[in-house]
């Protein structure tokens, strides 16, 4: 009974010594901070694809372009990515109609105004999803290099304990190696997640980007036909 609860999970990080007990502390931070991102962007995500889907429809719809756009302005606040791009673009656009001379060989300049503008919320609204991503990453790529490092150093110090024993036994060797192996576990247990979640988030971040691509070449055109 006593081996039995010596060797339990609580009493061998317990029994750790304190480096490899800051290094587990610093890779549980490190989990929980990644499953709280993950489940962050999974609703980020679906939210943008969902007011995509619902833009996209009201746009090719056929309704007036004046009208789609002062019901953005008027939600701004609950407007998707692509509500914004439509905005800023049909601002900019309305904007240099305006001036003087804005006809003939002057359309090429607005519409290069329209796409600059697009553009600009274009790489503001990417921003916004990308954000935690590099968090993500680097804790997928560093957390099992960490573990290790709790792990040797456990080791290191089993060993030297082994060397004031006269008799080495595998019950004297076994705790402190299965305690430095729990630093690997938890390191895998905090970048396994990490990754799969981040590679999830980059395939819909590039499905999104390219949505958002054609959009805005799909809407140049409509207003080059318009001016």
């Amino acid at each position: 009974m006593n081996v039995t609860h010596d060797m339990s999970v609580f009493s061998l990080v317990t029994g750790a010594s304190v480096l490899v007990q800051l290094v587990m502390a610093g890779l549980l931070l490190c989990s929980v901070f990644s499953w709280y991102y993950i489940f962050v962007k999974v609703f980020t995500f679906r939210r943008a694809f969902t007011q995509s889907d619902k833009f996209e429809r009201d746009f090719w719809s056929g309704g007036d372009l004046n009208e789609l756009f002062q019901r953005a302005v008027n939600s701004r606040d609950a407007s998707g990515t692509l509500e914004r791009i439509f905005e800023s673009g049909f601002r900019e656009f309305t904007k240099l109609k305006k001036q003087p001379g804005a006809t003939g060989q002057n359309v090429a300049a607005v519409m290069d105004g329209t796409r600059r503008a697009m553009r600009a919320t274009y790489q503001r609204e990417m921003e916004g999803l990308e954000s935690h991503l590099s968090f993500l990453a680097s804790v997928g790529s560093v957390s099992p290099y960490v573990g290790l490092f709790g792990t040797v150093w456990g080791i290191m110090n089993s060993f030297r304990g082994l060397a004031q024993v006269s008799q080495a036994t595998l019950g004297t060797v076994a705790p402190g190696i299965a305690e430095a192996l729990i630093a690997t576990a938890m390191g895998l247990f905090a970048a396994i997640p990490a990754v799969v979640a981040y590679n999830r988030f980059a395939e819909e971040l590039n499905r999104l980007a390219t949505r958002f691509d054609s959009f805005m070449e799909e809407f140049s055109n409509i207003l080059q036909r318009h001016s």
